[in-house]
């Protein structure tokens, strides 16, 4: 059977007066084809089919007033993102793991809840080459040089042309973008981030005029905190503001600390912004630390000074849910969750430069969730880390030992250069030539460890006499 045909179709209903002009996009059916077999002629999508109609007046039988809200595409997934680039002839399956890779580690996205938001340095990145190779980041040319680089290793194209054709534009573009001032640069970036970076006022226009004079807000950028908001009127109006008009609206909302309540200590809890986001801040119950005399006549007492603790709201959690409960949950972690039924340890939870995951031995898993780390229990924690693969141990290790029952540190047999060696922290312990390493025990590694220590303490009293 024939494929059905459509044409695209604009109608616009007006009033006599034009008060009100009511319009629909959609598809008009001009030739069945395989949908005539089909009871719900729709095309693909579930796009709107309109009758056919001409020009001419219109009775109105009946009105239905509906509010309707149009949501945006949902972000990219590291599954739709694969799919979306097989779609534009983009990478191979060998190179998608890579280019995921990049874009997060060199924080041009960041992950919340499974999906790809992109970060002020990627919005930078994407203008700043939009601006100005705007040839190199086209889809179509990427899909084409795929395409040369398929041909080159059939042996239909010379390697040698394809890189000098390649070549010749791309030195020219990079010698005219290097003229160009950096003032010049970031007047450009400001055209094209403008509705990103900047307010709009009642009439919707952008607003670039600075809160504290009148001078013009622009692009700034600096070699420590990266790109941000400043006054054309510097250095006599020093006004600031972060990049994301999200981070500045934070700021604004919390441009004085926020009391949360009484951490465990006693101590009252903060919720501030930083630099890198909002976070939870309190003082620690100062320590006494009694140091060691110098000589015989002389004892010294010293008090350590208050000290901040800082711990860091995961992205992905709205700074305005924090409640006392949350605060205190958050500046509890890293928490046990219970004893794995598996292999008998514990698994803890904690929340980490990537967000919250589970740590069991030598297991972890993320929290793709970020609000499921205030209510996961070990049912699931045990389902999760059941599911992760081990992390990687180093190829030199030749016994996991297990964690030292002080600290709960590891402790390895470790492969050298000199022959094997008990590694616990940043101790190195000698295993005697008659001891065979495979058969050393936790007690004998520990008897081995202690030998070191005093080893290396008589060693310190001999340098110093």
């Amino acid at each position: 059977m024939q494929s059905a045909k459509f044409d695209r179709n604009t109608i616009t209903i007006t009033s006599e007066n034009n008060n009100t002009v009511c319009k629909a996009s959609g598809s008009v059916l001009k030739f069945d084809g395989f949908l005539k077999i089909f009871k719900d002629q729709k095309k693909e999508d579930d796009e709107n089919i309109l009758p056919s109609m001409s020009k001419g007046m219109v009775s109105v039988e009946s009105v239905l007033d509906e509010q309707h809200f149009t949501q945006p595409p949902p972000r990219y997934s590291e599954a739709s993102l694969v799919k979306k680039l097989e779609e534009l002839g983009i990478g191979r399956p060998s190179t998608y793991a890579s280019i995921i890779s990049v874009i997060s580690t060199r924080g041009y996205v960041e992950a919340i809840n499974k999906r790809f938001h992109p970060t002020d340095r990627g919005k930078l990145i994407t203008a700043f080459l939009e601006k100005l190779f705007s040839k190199y980041v086209d889809y179509n040319f990427t899909a084409g040089l795929e395409s040369q680089l398929d041909d080159i290793t059939s042996g239909k194209e010379s390697w040698i042309k394809v890189l000098e054709n390649f070549w010749k534009d791309f030195n020219k573009n990079v010698s005219e973008v290097k003229e160009k001032r950096t003032r010049e640069v970031l007047d450009l970036l400001n055209d094209s981030l403008g509705s990103l970076i900047f307010e709009r006022d009642k009439d919707g226009n952008i607003n670039r005029k600075c809160q504290l004079c009148d001078g013009s807000l622009s692009l700034k950028n600096s070699f420590r905190g990266g790109a941000f908001i400043g006054c054309s009127n510097y250095p006599e109006c020093r006004f600031t503001r972060p990049l994301s008009k999200a981070k500045a609206a934070q700021q604004s909302q919390l441009a004085e600390p926020k009391l949360v309540g009484k951490h465990e200590n006693g101590n009252d809890m903060y919720l501030k912004i930083g630099r890198f986001g909002p976070y939870l801040q309190y003082e620690i119950i100062p320590e006494i630390i009694i140091e060691k005399p110098k000589s015989k006549k002389k004892r010294k007492k010293k008090e350590e000074i208050n000290n901040l603790k800082n711990v860091s709201i995961p992205k992905g959690i709205d700074f305005n849910t924090i409640d006392l409960d949350k605060a205190k949950f958050l500046c509890s972690l890293p928490k046990s969750l219970g004893v794995n039924p598996d292999n008998q340890k514990e698994i803890f939870l904690n929340s980490g430069r990537f967000g919250p995951y589970l740590k069991c031995e030598n297991k972890s898993a993320r929290l793709e969730n970020v609000e499921e780390l205030f209510s996961i229990g070990l049912n699931r924690a045990v389902t999760l880390i059941a599911d992760a693969k081990p992390g990687r141990m180093s190829s030199s290790v030749i016994k996991d030992l297990g964690e030292h029952p002080e600290d709960k540190k590891p402790v390895r047999i470790m492969k050298g250069q000199y022959g094997p060696y008990i590694k616990y922290k940043s101790l190195n312990a000698t295993i005697p030539e008659e001891k065979e390493p495979l058969e050393l025990s936790m007690d004998d590694d520990l008897i081995l460890i202690e030998k070191r220590k005093e080893y290396d303490k008589n060693k310190k009293r001999g340098k110093k006499k």
